[in-house]
């Protein structure tokens, strides 16, 4: 194709495809996430949120195994953090891991307050508390076998 005036730059077709070093980059990190969400079980994404809340120094972390009580996700995690600044940083980083690991894009809830937070990944439902918070809510009792009253 030939070049029209003075000022136009004439670029040669190129009939190769090919990525740039940065879209390559980012289309093998993006293949290696998707590749390990289809390999993720749930027991993989749940020690990985483990890992996660014990390395930002997480208290009390329980986990509750969900499968045959409730259709909501297969486990829950339960963990305090010791003020609100806390609690929002621990949700935020298990976000972006998950997201880095996984792909998995998190839905939160709470993370303005920071008194409560809710991660869900879909499989795994993630609940960080203030201490004071927690007590109040008592949320494991809930999950807790034995619990339940006849009426």
């Amino acid at each position: 194709m030939p070049c029209v005036g003075a000022m136009t730059t004439c670029f040669k077709e190129d009939n190769d495809l090919s990525l740039s070093t940065a879209a390559d980059t980012s289309a093998k990190t993006g293949a290696a996430a998707m590749t390990a969400l289809q390999n993720a079980t749930s027991e993989t994404l749940l020690a990985a949120v483990l890992k996660s809340l014990d390395d930002d120094k997480g208290e009390d972390i329980v986990q509750i195994n969900l499968r045959g009580k409730s259709e909501i996700g297969d486990y829950m995690v339960i963990a305090s953090g010791r003020s609100t600044r806390q609690v929002t940083a621990m949700a935020e980083k298990l976000a972006d891991r998950l997201k880095q690991e996984f792909g998995i894009i998190s839905k939160t809830e709470g993370k303005d307050t920071g008194d409560w937070v809710l991660i869900d990944t879909g499989d795994i439902i993630v609940h960080i508390f203030r201490p004071e918070v927690r007590e109040f809510y008592q949320l494991e009792k809930m999950w807790q076998p034995g619990t339940a009253t006849a009426v």
